[in-house]
């Protein structure tokens, strides 16, 4: 079967927009599902090692639930991905305030981030996606949105390459006023399809990450050796999760930003998910300097999956490829900030394969 992009309606704004579900298939068994409401991926069939598909991101039924509050799931995020402590930082000397959403800090841009935002969508030509499969997505963020400084055009493509079962994330922005940005993608992971991630093997090639405080804001970087936190070598992830460590504590499990050790620009190995039962191996590989890694911790019982089933802590997880959490007001870690003139540009790739 060759690649093909197919479209539908998948309901309406409350204003009467028409909100348009694509389906990408590149004719080898991967197919991502996506709509313009906050870029929101729906579904993700991957094959298992007997070709047997499934849906490996968790999802919400309908566009009903996806306009309530949920915790992002399959959304773009932004205009700041993570957390910024208190809402503030100062810029050129200024001071801003941004949303909180998030106990007494912003999470993901606010209550009215870039996930819960209608974005244009469209295909893009064959010759033009040079032979892959690929949707993009614009969105222009106003200045003060949120309370974020500057207008920011935005440009985020999703493509599934024709020879091997990738899928790509590009994101690119600019600005008229200096603002800070960070840009991920807030899927929930499940390589089973259904059930726990608890026996997933998760690599993480990092050396440090980032302990956060009783409000999950960085306290800095700390070494991973002999901690819960070292997967340098591969580790299933429920063997530690429930270790008296006081950073899993605060968490409820893990939701921290690993430094990745990267030698040169470009894309990187940022992470290596395996599920020995179905044989799939999503290997995730970005430009950015970090990953968070979150394992569901808040998922409670009170939102029905796509699946039929009520979401649970560790029904899924997210690798979210990031600069760091509250980098705005920790001079040690790299600058998120923004000016006119510049280009932010971003990739982030998950590679998928069986073993076995």
């Amino acid at each position: 079967m060759s690649s093909h992009i197919a479209s539908r309606e998948y309901g309406r704004m409350p204003d009467g927009r028409c909100v348009t579900e694509y389906t990408l298939d590149n004719g080898r068994g991967l197919r991502l599902s996506a709509i313009n409401h906050g870029g929101i991926v729906t579904a993700l069939h991957v094959p298992d090692r007997h070709g047997q598909g499934a849906n490996i991101v968790l999802g919400l039924p309908s566009l009903d639930d996806y306009l309530k509050p949920h915790p992002h799931f399959g959304t773009i995020v932004g205009r700041y991905a993570n957390r910024i402590a208190g809402g503030r930082f100062r810029l050129d000397g200024v001071a801003h305030q941004v949303g909180i959403n998030d106990g007494v800090n912003s999470l993901h841009g606010g209550a009215q981030g870039f996930g819960t935002r209608f974005w244009q969508i469209e295909p893009v030509a064959a010759e033009a996606a040079g032979g892959d499969v690929a949707i993009e997505l614009r969105y222009t963020s106003a200045d003060g949105e949120e309370g974020y400084p500057g207008q920011v055009q935005l440009t985020v493509r999703y493509t599934l390459a024709a020879t091997g079962n990738t899928w790509r994330i590009d994101y690119r922005a600019t600005c008229d006023r200096p603002t800070v940005l960070n840009l991920s993608h807030h899927d929930y992971f499940n390589l089973a399809g259904s059930g726990t991630v608890m026996d997933h093997v998760l690599t993480l090639p990092a050396s440090r990450y980032c302990p956060v405080d009783a409000t999950l804001i960085p306290l800095g970087l700390a070494e991973v050796g002999a901690t819960p936190f070292d997967f340098r070598t591969p580790a299933r992830i429920g063997d530690r999760i429930r270790d008296g460590h006081e950073q899993l504590l605060r968490a409820h499990g893990y939701d921290h930003n690993w430094v990745l050790d990267r030698n040169r620009p470009g894309l990187a190995l940022a992470a290596r998910l395996e599920h020995g039962a179905s044989g799939r191996v999503m290997e995730v590989h970005t430009t950015e300097p970090g990953v968070q890694f979150y394992s569901g911790n808040f998922l409670d019982g009170s939102l029905v999956g796509s699946g039929g089933a009520s979401l649970r802590q560790g029904d899924g997880l997210c690798l979210e490829t990031q600069h760091f959490p509250d980098a705005p007001n920790q001079p040690g870690f790299a600058s998120t900030v923004l000016r006119p003139g510049e280009v932010f540009e971003s990739a982030t790739e998950h590679r998928f394969s069986v073993v076995g």
